[in-house]
Parts: C-alpha cells; sequence; structure tokens
C-alpha cells in the first residue's frame, strides 16, 4: 500500500490533505503534504520533502506536485526513482481522492488510477440546470401506477 506526498505551493499541500481527510480519514498516515513557500529554498524543500517521504513510504510512495516545471514538482522530481517512488504532476481532488481510494493498489496502477481520475474530474459543466440533472420525476400518480404494475 503506496504512501502519498503532496508537493506544492503554500497552502495547496495542506489544503488537498484537509479535503483528502475529510473524504477519508483513515487514511491520515499514509497522506503527508509539503507547502512550499515563496522564499524556502530548493535544498530546504527537498530537505523537508525527504524526510515526509520517509515518514509515508510503505515501502512505495506517489508524489503528487501541482504545477509541472515548478519549484516543488522540480524538487519531486529528484526524490522520484521512477520505480519506488512515482510523480504525477498537476494534483487535483479528483486525482487525489482516487489515489487514496485505491491505495491498496501496486504503484504503477495506483499512478494509472490517479491519472484517470484527475482526467475524469475535470469537465466543461454546463450552464443551465436542466443539462446537469436526471430528468423531472413524473407526477405522483404515475410513480403510483408504476408501482403498481
Amino acid at each position: 500500500m503506496p504512501g502519498l506526498l503532496i508537493i506544492a505551493h503554500a497552502p495547496l499541500a495542506s489544503a488537498l490533505r484537509a479535503v483528502a481527510l475529510h473524504a477519508f480519514p483513515e487514511a491520515s498516515e499514509a497522506v503527508a503534504a509539503l507547502d512550499v513557500p515563496s522564499d524556502m529554498s530548493p535544498s530546504q524543500i527537498e530537505s523537508e520533502a525527504r524526510a515526509l517521504l520517509a515518514q509515508v513510504r510503505r515501502p512505495q510512495v506517489l508524489v503528487l506536485a501541482d504545477v509541472f516545471g515548478a519549484t516543488p514538482c522540480n524538487v519531486a522530481q529528484r526524490l522520484a526513482d521512477g520505480r519506488d517512488v512515482r510523480l504525477v504532476a498537476g494534483v487535483n481532488v479528483p486525482m487525489l481522492w482516487r489515489a487514496i481510494a485505491y491505495r491498496d493498489v501496486p504503484l504503477d496502477e495506483l499512478v494509472d488510477r490517479a491519472l484517470t481520475g484527475a482526467g475524469q474530474g475535470v469537465l466543461a459543466a454546463a450552464s443551465s440546470r436542466p443539462q446537469n440533472q436526471a430528468s423531472k420525476a413524473p407526477p405522483h400518480e404515475e410513480v403510483d401506477r408504476h408501482h403498481q404494475q
């Protein structure tokens, strides 16, 4: 069961961890977060990230970063070995929830499930409510007639 480490610009990592534990409170020991303030050096970030990585290592870890090419992700790339520590950039809530929900699968499968959750969680929502809702419920008499048949 891989651990999860979220590395993101402050205060996103902590906020994502809070959202994760809201839905999955039992995962508190398996999920760590590192908020990266603008004044923290890359070496400080890496030092703190390695300490958190050691806390959640089970022995594998999925690291989730916010923006590819930004400092948190660049540091996370130094942690990822491609075998026991994998990195996915572009973290969002659906990705995180999917990763936690499937944290009992092998790391490679967990990466796939996290990416699927991220993609399925991003969509253009309709601007009118009827397109976002199920069809209108039938009048009461039709419901009663249906149950009597």
